[in-house]
């Protein structure tokens, strides 16, 4: 049972929102996802999306878009991302689909990994962070953490997470989330959000203080699915 990731998927079914308004590498972005998709997942795997499902600003909107993930192969395993509106109480998004599980202070098993996560947050650094943004950022880090403690009350001691956010500044700085996955000494982490050649050199990647950092926002990715594990 393989696992895979992708992120940023901006399905727009129900919504005018095509993606090559961001440029022409966005033409078909969808059908491109889902070519690699189908070539590559076999019905055991698993597939992380960090974020960025749907421009959908409500539930019902967002589930044509749910429904076309969900039709794909294999399991999937979903956080929210900051252009993800629709996104419900997660009680009732995890009782929409079979195959697809939705993370918000939980958490998932692939194999003998728990699966955690939190949408993130921009993390401290010299452009713009106000006392708000601070909030947020510790509101989210402590979010992470309770998905963690989740699993590891749960006997688990091996782990995943998924970030929207980068789980660091540009500067690739030390950040809340960075020493938590340090802490729990987290396998792998998962992330997109960015998006473009100049953001994707600002993305944390490769092992950290033995953590495996991997963006996968599917531009960054040529939209194809990254194998994982």
């Amino acid at each position: 049972m393989a696992l895979y990731a992708i992120g940023d998927l901006h399905l727009s079914g129900n919504v005018d929102k095509p993606m090559d308004i961001f440029g022409d590498q966005w033409k078909q972005h969808h059908e491109r996802i889902k070519t690699s998709w189908q070539q590559t997942v076999q019905k055991n795997d698993t597939v992380l999306i960090p974020g960025d499902i749907s421009w959908a600003m409500n539930l019902e909107d967002a589930m044509i878009d749910l429904q076309w993930v969900d039709d794909l192969p294999g399991k999937k395993v979903l956080c929210r991302g900051n252009h993800d509106y629709w996104w419900s109480s997660i009680k009732k998004l995890n009782s929409l689909f079979e195959k697809m599980d939705f993370v918000q202070n939980n958490f998932f098993v692939h194999e003998h990994y728990a699966v955690c996560g939190a949408r993130g947050w921009n993390c401290p650094n010299v452009h713009r962070f106000t006392e708000h943004d601070q909030k947020i950022y510790e509101r989210e880090a402590q979010r992470l953490r309770l998905s963690l403690d989740q699993a590891r009350g749960a006997g688990h001691e091996d782990f995943i997470v998924m970030l929207h956010y980068p789980p660091t500044n540009d500067k690739l700085m030390p950040s809340l989330f960075t020493e938590i996955c340090e802490e729990y000494k987290v396998n792998q982490v998962v992330y997109g959000h960015l998006h473009g050649e100049d953001s994707h050199g600002a993305g944390l990647r490769g092992n950290h203080n033995g953590v495996n950092y991997h963006l996968v926002s599917c531009d960054y990715l040529q939209f194809k699915l990254i194998q994982i594990l």
